[in-house]
């Protein structure tokens, strides 16, 4: 008999007849005659309550031992459930143990245990009802990003996890090298990266974005989805050193365009992780964050708000509101003016357009007032930017003028310009963090939460 998963077995019902399942105790409560146990598998929130009777071959030598953590394989008639809180459970007739978890040691037991506890213990984390949830919420929501932009006609592009390339122009990237770190050849005072794997410096890359617009310059509309990672030496509750990005790119597109297709993003992935992982949800509302379902349904319910980054700076001037750091035009909005903005203000989502240039990358398109920019960022309540995106400069010249600005070597962006050399159109883009998507859409108060394994300065563990 082949084993059936709880969850699908708490859709179908199949009362009366003999089924098998395999997971791992979460607890056993004994009475005169029988035990209760609590069984998950992993693929829902709930538990299985199973009903094994002490004339169970070996109930006093191993059903008695139970304990949480133990792995465990039973088959038996599924039956409606007399008891509040459950449908169905499951009479034994046969009772395996696979693995023993020994009480005295296991760190997981039936209990609440602080998210900074579990992350000392990440490779039992997962068992919990929380962390599971994440998990389950996290594949779900990968499976949306590719369907919405399947639906959308995008074409999948992998782009690379090693580049040669500095999309931020911030520098703070991860150097990848072969070189032996006792005795790093040296040229000009400086690592000679000739000598190196590449034949030249590599590094982790911070963006696919690059290159997706080569693809995107090609094929139309494209999208990459994968790894990214910030050499920055920050312990914040946003931000990870390595984490996924959603990166679409879209030819022969505005603004206006890019902006459409962003909030439209943000609301079916919402949408979906209501209709697909409501149980999910229900723990985070219930546990996580009680404001969390208000929250996800008011994105639904309106559009959302737009203002410039002018606009935004004269509003929080003149708001009365005293903050860490100060407000001035030409400086970048911090998360506790951004959330100022999007949960007092305007009480939904904001979209904020049209930076100033000389605080955003090379490659976003110069607007005609040459001070800003055709970007955008989205900010959500209960965490700030979540999206950022522009219109990508197409003009030869400009483009070529903002990366002397920004003291960028042309010619290591030689690829870049032959893209405005031949054939150029206008195109857009944003990205995703999807770490704060899930955080968003949990209410996990910390990042580290929702990746299988945080990478922070000072922890990488696994």
């Amino acid at each position: 008999m082949s084993h059936i998963r709880i969850t699908q077995l708490l859709k179908t019902r199949p009362i009366g007849q003999t089924v098998e399942i395999k997971g791992w105790i979460r607890t056993r409560r004994d009475s005169k005659g029988f035990s209760f146990l609590e069984v998950n598998d992993g693929s829902c929130v709930a538990n299985l309550q199973v009903i094994a009777e002490d004339s169970l071959p070996r109930y006093q030598e191993e059903i008695l031992r139970l304990t949480t953590g133990c792995s465990v394989r039973i088959s038996g008639q599924l039956a409606a459930s007399p008891a509040k809180g459950q449908t169905v459970e499951l009479k034994a007739v046969e009772v395996e143990v696979y693995g023993w978890a020994d009480p005295e040691i296991y760190p997981l037991q039936k209990k609440r245990h602080s998210f900074e506890f579990l992350r000392e213990i990440a490779h039992l984390r997962p068992r919990t009802n929380s962390l599971g949830a994440v998990a389950r919420l996290r594949s779900a929501l990968s499976f949306a990003v590719h369907r919405f932009f399947q639906e959308q006609d995008f074409q999948y592009i992998h782009t690379p996890i090693i580049t040669t390339g500095d999309c931020e122009g911030a520098g703070e990237m991860f150097t990848v090298t072969t070189l032996d770190l006792n005795n790093v050849p040296r040229k000009d005072d400086r690592p000679d990266f000739s000598q190196d794997f590449f034949g030249r410096q590599a590094s982790l890359t911070v963006s696919g974005q690059l290159e997706a617009e080569i693809y995107c310059l090609a094929l139309g509309n494209v999208y990459t989805f994968g790894p990214t990672f910030r050499a920055e030496n920050s312990h914040t509750s946003r931000h990870l050193a390595e984490f996924w990005m959603i990166e679409p790119e879209m030819a022969f597109c505005d603004l206006a365009q890019d902006i459409q297709v962003a909030e439209a993003f943000i609301k079916y992935l919402v949408q979906y992780a209501l209709d697909h992982c409501p149980d999910e949800i229900e723990l985070f509302a219930n546990f996580v964050d009680k404001g969390l379902r208000a929250r996800l349904t008011a994105v639904l319910a309106q559009d959302f708000a737009r203002i410039t980054y002018s606009e935004a700076i004269d509003r929080l001037k003149t708001c009365g509101k005293k903050f860490d750091f100060p407000v001035a035009w030409g400086t970048d909005l911090q998360s506790e003016h951004e959330r100022y903005l999007c949960e007092e203000v305007f009480k939904r989502p904001l979209i904020v357009t049209d930076y100033p240039k000389k605080i955003k990358p090379f490659y976003m398109r110069v607007n005609d007032d040459n001070a800003t920019v055709a970007a955008m960022d989205i900010l959500v309540p209960g965490l700030g930017e979540i999206i950022g995106g522009s219109q990508r400069e197409e003009r030869y010249d400009r483009l070529l003028s903002r990366l002397e600005e920004m003291g960028l070597k042309p010619e290591d962006y030689n690829w870049y310009l032959d893209l405005r050399r031949y054939g150029t159109a206008p195109h857009a883009g944003f990205g995703l963090g999807f770490e704060r998507l899930i955080q968003f859409i949990s209410g996990m108060a910390n990042i580290r939460e929702v990746i299988p394994f945080p990478r922070t300065p000072g922890s990488a563990t696994l």
